[in-house]
């Protein structure tokens, strides 16, 4: 497994023609606010999402154990596999790094309103934007790390790849210039809340992808 990805950050291409022009309210409520948060998290503005990409249960038979993640970078999902061939599906966007990549690691470590450092190459590559970040931006509504991280971890070192919030919430199911694996700021909280350390991961892309799963998985529940 490569040990060679960058640290995430986040420059969203512009989101997809054609989403849904309204929120169902059920889903409205399931991303409201959160002021119980370290810092307040405001409700996500779902006008013009695309309603595949909202967590939702779904019908998803492979071969992977229940608690385990699959990440499918290139139809832009990720999903906690259930008992009976369901699994909870959340939408997500994918930066270069998220797509260079595909494997198994583990969650190695979770972190609450994590800080985030850019690397070398980022600094390198856009210098006006990451250099006053070398040493690290403080966690916030601001931080492209959102209010929750996971890491991966393989053979007990840090992949660099990492699970996390995003403050543009718009580029959810799109592909975006650089970064990990971004969700939601409510889900990235949910999956944080289900997720132990120490839970397979699986990153599937188009070199990569389990003959069980399969094309298109159709919702059976809203609402979780």
């Amino acid at each position: 497994m490569p040990i060679m990805l960058a640290a995430c950050v986040s420059s969203s291409q512009a989101p997809p023609e054609g989403r849904a022009l309204q929120p169902d309210p059920v889903f409205a409520a399931m991303y409201g606010p959160r002021p119980e948060e370290q810092f307040s998290l405001p409700a996500t503005d779902l006008v013009g999402v695309d309603p595949q990409f909202l967590r939702q249960e779904v019908a998803y038979p492979t071969r992977e154990q229940p608690g385990t993640l699959v990440v499918d970078t290139t139809n832009r999902f990720l999903y906690v596999v259930r008992e009976n061939g369901r699994a909870m599906r959340y939408g997500i966007g994918v930066g270069k790094e998220g797509l260079a990549w595909s494997g198994r690691a583990t969650v190695g470590r979770k972190a609450m309103w994590p800080r985030w450092t850019p690397t070398a190459d980022m600094i390198r590559r856009e210098p006006d934007r990451n250099k006053k970040w070398a040493d690290g931006m403080p966690a916030g509504l601001e931080n492209p790390l959102g209010p929750r991280a996971l890491y991966l971890y393989a053979d007990g070192r840090d992949t660099l790849y990492r699970i996390h919030g995003t403050s543009e919430p718009q580029s959810i199911g799109t592909a975006v210039s650089s970064g990990c694996i971004r969700m939601f700021n409510q889900d990235i909280i949910d999956l944080f809340n289900r997720v132990p350390v120490g839970t397979t991961v699986v990153v599937l892309n188009n070199q990569m992808q389990d003959p069980m799963l399969m094309s298109s998985t159709q919702p059976v529940m809203q609402g979780l």
